[in-house]
């Protein structure tokens, strides 16, 4: 979710309310950069330091997240858009052409600055821009001959919505009579599986490559992998290092995705679990409503009827009274006078029941409403 830009201001309240925050509410918390640092350098498994992404940690990763994936090999890169420029890049070069198939909504269309018509020439051919996932029918409905085909799972910009395991394997198997291979945008493919009932090799067995990310729900400092056959990934390996992705060192970002898959990845389910509840608690509550309902993911959006500045203003007061950090960035939803925010459930969410979640953002919009009350 992008909202409107943060006033210097609140954004000052809002850090320093975060660094006294003794309570969270959202994603794993937050910690001090001494004692992430301190927690990475106790992660650490391997003797040998990878130099340009090669040995050590690194090379430990790609053989983990290969063998998870059912991929036959994979590459650390620092960030999601230099992977997923690297793979569709790398398809459309086999291809002849540069028409690549993506959701209207998905992270290659409304965050990357138009880095893949501009930086590698391609053009985005949208299956749809409705709020769900892509369908058959909008495959059948792009004519020409296709590059690659995306599906971001889960479609964030839509609410974090999934297909179901059937829909998923159909539109599968459309992609590939067509001739053409699918890629997965799987930045938060992890917490997907619990909806889609399968395990990751089963849902990425569909696909002909995929991206992970390590930052997201599973915690780690930033980085991401693109997993696909071997021929493919040394393809990639070439784009990353025309993009400056190889770095000297990549120990951080490794060690980091191996700590959060040994210890996040088995709780996935309960993460989900608990946005369901907590989506479930919150949806009674008056002038609320969640999108999906229930969630597919550990993450939904929350619309509560009243101006999201107040419930900024509330947050932040909140936070600096009773060191509870709940729900701080809010943005305007497409019905005035309502607000828009994105929960995502984690190790701070798991740490309290739902009951007392449920009641302290009650209590957030009780105080929001006396604020848009209260004359200027």
């Amino acid at each position: 979710m992008t909202g409107p830009p943060v006033p210097d201001e609140v954004a000052a309240r809002r850090a320093a309310a975060r660094r006294g925050a003794t309570r969270f509410l959202l994603g794993h918390g937050d910690t001090t950069p001494s004692a992430w640092l301190a927690e990475l350098a106790g992660a650490t498994t391997e003797e040998d330091l990878d130099r340009y992404g090669d040995g050590g940690e690194v090379t430990a990763l790609e053989r983990e997240v290969a063998e998870l994936l059912g991929k036959d090999a994979a590459v650390l890169m620092p960030s999601g858009i230099m992977a997923q420029q690297a793979a569709l890049r790398s398809w459309a070069d086999r291809a002849g052409t540069g028409a690549v198939a993506v959701h209207g909504l998905s992270h290659l269309v409304l965050h990357e600055l138009d880095a893949l018509p501009e930086l590698h020439g391609l053009r985005l051919q949208q299956l749809t821009a409705e709020p769900r996932q892509p369908t058959v029918a909008d495959l059948e409905a792009l004519a020409g001959p296709l590059a690659a085909v995306t599906i971001e799972l889960p479609l964030r910009d839509a609410g974090y919505l999934l297909p179901s395991w059937d829909e998923l394997v159909a539109f599968s198997a459309a992609v590939h009579d067509r001739g053409v291979p699918l890629h997965l945008d799987g930045a938060r493919l992890w917490e997907s599986t619990d909806h889609l009932g399968h395990s990751l090799a089963e849902i990425c067995a569909l696909a002909d490559s995929v991206y992970v990310s390590f930052y997201k729900g599973l915690g780690g400092m930033a980085g991401a992998v693109l997993a696909g056959p071997a021929d493919l990934v040394a393809e990639a390996r070439r784009w990353q290092r025309r993009h400056g992705g190889n770095l000297f060192v990549l120990l951080p970002y490794a060690v980091g995705a191996r700590d959060g898959l040994r210890r996040r990845l088995p709780l996935m389910p309960s993460y989900a679990a608990r946005a369901r509840e907590l989506a479930a608690g919150l949806a009674r509550l008056d002038g609320v409503r969640v999108l999906p309902e229930p969630p597919h993911t550990n993450a939904f959006r929350l619309f509560v009827d009243v101006p999201h500045e107040s419930l900024v203003e509330a947050g932040l007061r909140i936070a600096e009274e009773q060191s509870v950090a709940l729900v701080l960035g809010w943005g305007a939803a497409d019905v005035p006078g309502w607000a828009l925010t994105e929960i995502t459930a984690g190790d701070a969410t798991l740490a309290w029941s739902v009951e007392e979640q449920v009641a302290a953002v009650e209590a957030q919009i009780a105080l929001a409403r006396e604020l848009a009350a209260a004359p200027d």
